[in-house]
Formats: C-alpha cells, structure tokens, sequence
C-alpha cells in the first residue's frame, strides 16, 4: 500500500478518534498503542491522554520508554500502579488468564478515565489481531472499550509503516508481551517468577538481540530468537555467557527453540 492510501486510513482513524470527544489511551508504550496515543493526541489535542500500567508484568525498562514516549510529544501521562497477582484467579494462571486480568485492569483504566474527564478508553488492538487467540478480547468487549485501529482497518505492518511516516520511535520497536505470557497455562505465576522472567530477557537484551522471548518451564528455560540469529547466539562466547547468566538466575537447563520465535507459543497446546 502506498503513502497515499496510509494517510487516507490515518485521516480515517482522527475521524473516529475525534468523534470521541475525549478519550484516554491504554499505553504501554509498544508500537500499536504509541501510535493510537499519537493519533488521538493529533486529533483531540489535550483531551487526550495516557494511562499506563505499572505493575510486575511489564520490564520496567518497557516503562520508562512509555513515560519518554509522553513527555517528547507533550502528553499527559497518568500512571496506575496494578498488581494483576491480587486479581481473583490470575496468579493460578489458567486459559482465561488475559481475560481476568484485563477485565480488572480496564475496570480501574475506566475509572481512572471518568476521574480525569474521559468520556472513553481505547486501545491498542490492530486488524491482524483478529487471527490471534486472545481471551482479552471478550472483556474489552464486555467493558465497552474502543478498538480504533481495529475499526480502521490498520494491520500492524500498516501501522509501522505509518510511524515511520510520523518519525515515531516505535516504529520498529519489536513485538512485546506481558511477562506472563513466559508460562505454561496452569503454573502459578508469582512475583519471583515473573522477576526471573524479565531479569533473563534483560540478558538478551543486554547481549543486543531485539527480538525474543523466554518460556519458563519449572526450572528450565526455553529461549526463543528468529532464526536469524542463530548463528550469533551460537557463537561460543555468546552460547557460555546466556548459560553461566541463566544457571546464576536458578534454572537448571537452558535451550534454544529451534522452532524460532513466534507469538503465542503458550497457546499450542
């Protein structure tokens, strides 16, 4: 799709963001929500503004890229401190996991909203999430939150390619996940585990890989790359510092997936 026809799906998501009147944001500071953020600053201004989550299962490096994201384009950004762990069933962590928490957690966004003169919450689906198993998506229904770009049709390479129209610095900003998403379904999730999980992925991180994901299987860990970088990660220095890390974080095997990364690995069986 050329420029033209991005921009004539953009001026469609303003109509529907201006037809709001007021609205705050979900943000977590990935791609689709930075964008929607940028969208709804652009057509409502001041009455539109951030509500970020701050709770266990975000890094908090994810945190501080949400808070710079606000102060560089001059939007309010209103931080909820959550603990998902407190909600009734998430921490047993079975298949509707998603939809308790965010159930829980856009009931308080809703409140937050109406507290700071929101008429509605939106956020960040995209038209390719249609595909994907989401039990979130059955309480975003249910709470009667905006999908905008759902509603415009964006994909998400529509919506990368628009940000770098925009200059965003999301715009190839690989795709995150919360962190428990890292455990088989029927594992209780706790607050070390969750820790564990964000401090071995800040090892990847660190050794310069964008892309990835850890899958915490009791004490051992399932380490997920494109199959791109393989051949890096293989590479003695780099393999022997993952595992001496790994082994000082407790787990006792570390394998790479020679399947590669991909999204919703958790859901395969």
């Amino acid at each position: 799709m050329d420029n033209k026809e991005l921009l004539k799906k953009y001026d469609r998501l303003k109509e529907i963001l201006s037809a709001c009147g007021s609205v705050a944001v979900a943000f977590s500071g990935g791609v689709d929500s930075a964008f929607l953020l940028y969208a709804a600053k652009d057509a409502l201004g001041d009455k539109a503004f951030a509500v970020t989550s701050d709770s266990a299962l975000c890094p908090g490096r994810e945190r501080g890229e949400a808070a710079e994201f606000c102060r560089d384009n001059g939007i309010r950004h209103i931080i909820l401190k959550t603990d998902p762990l407190e909600f009734e069933g998430f921490a047993q962590n079975p298949v509707n996991r998603c939809y308790i928490c965010k159930k829980n957690l856009f009931e308080l966004i809703k409140r937050t909203a109406r507290e700071n003169g929101a008429e509605y919450v939106a956020e960040g689906s995209n038209k390719d999430d249609d595909s994907d198993f989401r039990p979130g998506r059955r309480a975003v229904e249910e709470l009667g939150i905006l999908t905008p770009l759902r509603d415009s049709d964006l994909t998400k390479s529509e919506i990368r390619a628009l940000s770098r129209i925009f200059g965003l610095p999301t715009a190839d900003k690989p795709s995150f996940a919360c962190l428990a998403t890292r455990f088989p379904y029927g594992d209780t999730i706790t607050r070390e585990n969750l820790e564990k999980a964000d401090r071995a992925e800040q090892i990847l991180f660190d050794l310069g890989f964008d892309q990835y994901r850890v899958r915490i299987h009791s004490q051992s860990a399932r380490i997920e790359l494109p199959p791109a970088d393989f051949e890096r990660f293989m590479s003695e220095k780099t393999r022997l510092t993952v595992y001496e890390k790994f082994r000082e974080l407790g787990f006792d095997y570390v394998s790479l997936d020679i399947a590669g990364y991909r999204m919703g690995s958790m859901n395969l069986n």
